[in-house]
């Protein structure tokens, strides 16, 4: 009986630290997507819009590093694709990046030539626990010949903040699934 009811408890406790362990890791995000970090047929800037990036969060590099690299630059140096005073250079052909301040932060690729045809990266980290976001509402067009002493200051309205691309989401998901089934494994052996 007593044996039933600790089998009971540490399952439980296993089920728990699972679900726990999902609601703690921020979203992994794999730049690129499927195609990687590569200087054709992606375009970051259109891949980054399409995010929110906050503080917690990680970006996963994948790429030939016989061919590329990653340079986390300055917002001047991204602008000139200049790659040789990197503030961090990674070359293992798979980096995690975690994202621990909020603001720009700027990635290139450090190959001569590869910056210039699109191979960069400039993404805004929001701060963790930013909450809903305020949008402005659009309001009636104004005659010319509305004095300006009569306009409304600009209203606006809480909206949720963008969810997260699905296929980065599901990556601490799965962190914490695959600890309920090592704990399953564990409690069966």
């Amino acid at each position: 009986m007593v044996l039933i009811k600790s089998n009971t408890f540490l399952t439980s406790l296993m089920i728990l630290l699972a679900l726990f362990g999902v609601a703690l890791g921020g979203t992994v995000h794999k730049v690129g997507d499927s195609s990687g970090w590569t200087m054709m047929g992606v375009n970051y800037e259109a891949w980054a819009s399409s995010r929110t990036f906050q503080v917690g969060d990680s970006l996963v590099f994948e790429y030939n590093n016989g061919f590329h690299d990653v340079a986390e630059v300055t917002h001047n140096d991204f602008e000139l694709c200049e790659p040789f005073k990197p503030l961090a250079r990674y070359q293992t052909g798979s980096d995690t990046i975690s994202l621990t301040k909020p603001g720009y932060q700027n990635f290139i690729c450090g190959v001569p030539g590869h910056c210039n045809i699109g191979q960069k990266l400039q993404i805004l980290v929001l701060p963790a626990s930013l909450g809903p976001v305020a949008a402005p509402v659009p309001g009636p067009v104004r005659s010319p010949t509305t004095s300006s002493s009569s306009l409304s200051p600009p209203q606006y309205q809480m909206v949720p903040p963008p969810t997260p691309h699905s296929a980065a989401a599901t990556s601490s998901v799965w962190t914490g699934f695959s600890y309920f089934l090592l704990s399953l494994f564990i409690l069966v052996s």
